[in-house]
């Protein structure tokens, strides 16, 4: 039985790697995406355009521009002489946002008194907008507490705020990414992989060959998963060792712990990748099932925006997600020496997820024979 069963693991292989641009397209996408996704999949906000409309002539305003124009966030900043400017700049894109001093500012910061000053910001750009603005207001504040303590030099600030980043120190988008990018690229490979086979079993009219072999469907299953295991813990190594030495990322925790959970999380998504190639006639259908399935589990995942976010209802049903399970670990892991216990209270559902799948895709490869 397991001579049989490793001589299906080996047909699967050799379908997979048999050419040489198969081997590339297993390959050259996940260093792409390690080159790609940590400078473009991130929510910071850099060279920005702001432009500013300064009714006022006094040092106050001129001041504030000038600290506007220093900030990291903005590499071009704009001077506005017309209100109708404001408009053409923002229905162009061509500014994120628009600051508007008023006549008095000045006048009303010497008098002590807490001028407005004006934002108009791009709604269709929300968030880069709120970042900005937050930005904006960042300066301003502190611009505020050097002119109190200026004129009152008795007054002190009551307490001051000292902030420290734990596991990510410098904020560095890449030490978020990448370890998150190891969960991405095992889901695409895994149902890929598995997703397709059955479904070009079917299409290269090899399918009734298995039928009549002496595998079981069980069988079947496991030695079309298996592949699928195998190349994704490649790639994942591929990730993993990108971040540490390209990207200098930290790897505090346990490989050990890291790749046991990784081997729940495949077998997680072979479920899916099973249910929907026993499902599918065609290698078409099948990669359109495993879109469907991504877009979803990618948005539920807390990759893109945090689970807490997210209404009741739907943090309940982030919980039949494998990928939000395995983000969690793989950045615990990766990042902060995430503990045995912890660990493991993230993998036991993936392997409740795993058996629940496979036992679905079982059912309905075996009524599918029948």
């Amino acid at each position: 039985m397991i001579h049989r069963l490793v001589s299906l693991v080996r047909k699967e292989l050799q379908a997979l790697l048999r050419d040489p641009q198969s081997r590339r397209l297993l390959i050259v996408p996940v260093i792409l995406q390690l080159l790609l996704f940590p400078s473009a999949a991130t929510l910071e906000v850099k060279n920005e355009t702001l432009a500013i409309f300064n009714e006022d002539t006094g040092p106050h305003s001129l001041e504030l521009m000038q600290r506007f124009a220093q900030a990291k966030a903005f590499k071009k900043t704009l001077t506005v002489h017309r209100e109708s400017e404001m408009r053409r700049l923002i229905d162009r894109q061509q500014a994120v946002a628009v600051l508007r001093f008023p006549q008095t500012f000045s006048r009303e910061v010497e008098s002590h008194h807490v001028p407005q000053i004006q934002a108009v910001v791009d709604g269709r750009r929300s968030n880069s907008g709120q970042v900005s603005i937050a930005y904006l207001q960042e300066i301003v504040q502190k611009y505020q507490r050097e002119k109190m303590l200026a004129a009152t030099p008795q007054i002190r600030p009551l307490s001051d705020v000292v902030v420290r980043h734990w596991f990510n120190p410098n904020l560095n988008n890449a030490w978020s990414i990448v370890p998150s990018l190891v969960a991405i690229i095992t889901t695409i490979s895994t149902l890929i992989v598995t997703a397709l086979s059955v479904a070009r079993e079917r299409e290269q009219g090899t399918f009734d060959q298995l039928l009549v072999s002496p595998l079981t469907p069980g069988m079947i299953m496991v030695g079309k998963a298996v592949p699928a295991l195998f190349v994704s813990i490649v790639q994942a190594t591929i990730i993993v060792l990108g971040g540490v030495f390209a990207y200098r990322i930290s790897f505090q925790g346990s490989f050990l712990l890291l790749y046991s959970s990784m081997i729940f999380y495949i077998i997680a998504l072979a479920g899916f990748g099973l249910l929907i190639s026993s499902i599918c006639q065609t290698q078409q259908q099948a990669f359109l099932g495993v879109f469907s399935f991504m877009m979803p589990a990618v948005l539920l995942s807390g990759f893109i925006s945090p689970v807490e976010n997210m209404p009741g209802w739907l943090r309940a049903v982030t919980w039949f997600d494998p990928l939000r399970h395995f983000i969690i670990i793989v950045k615990g892991v990766f990042l902060k020496d995430m503990s045995t216990a912890a660990v493991a209270s993230n993998a036991w559902p993936l392997l409740v997820i795993g058996v629940v799948t496979l036992a679905g895709a079982n059912f309905v490869f075996r009524r599918r024979l029948g």
